[in-house]
């Protein structure tokens, strides 16, 4: 699990039936100099970028927990989604030592 920043959307033209019900989102995955200290920003320079499923309905700008690879299609078993990453969890705070 990683945790990452929310900085965008992703808007189909044309909707499979398995993306029906939630959110595709772009994210950017944070390093551990990039996490908010002391109430700041999170910082973004060189993160990798990735397109997630987001059904907790995180908004642009929210820190959010991800699951990656075949961990982000478990939560739908027995069905199967297309997806490989997964928003578990949004981050209200961050206590970083």
């Amino acid at each position: 699990m990683r945790i990452a920043k929310i900085i965008g959307d992703v808007t189909l033209s044309r909707c499979l039936p398995e993306y029906v019900g939630a959110s595709l989102r772009v994210a950017v995955a944070l390093t551990l100099d990039e996490l908010p200290k002391n109430g700041s920003q999170a910082e973004t320079d060189n993160g990798e970028i990735l397109v997630l499923w987001d059904e907790l309905g995180s908004g642009h700008g929210s820190l959010i927990a991800l699951s990656e690879s075949a961990e982000a299609a478990r939560p739908f078993r027995p069905t199967n989604r297309p997806v490989d990453a997964y928003n578990a969890a949004i981050l209200e705070n961050i206590n970083v030592k």
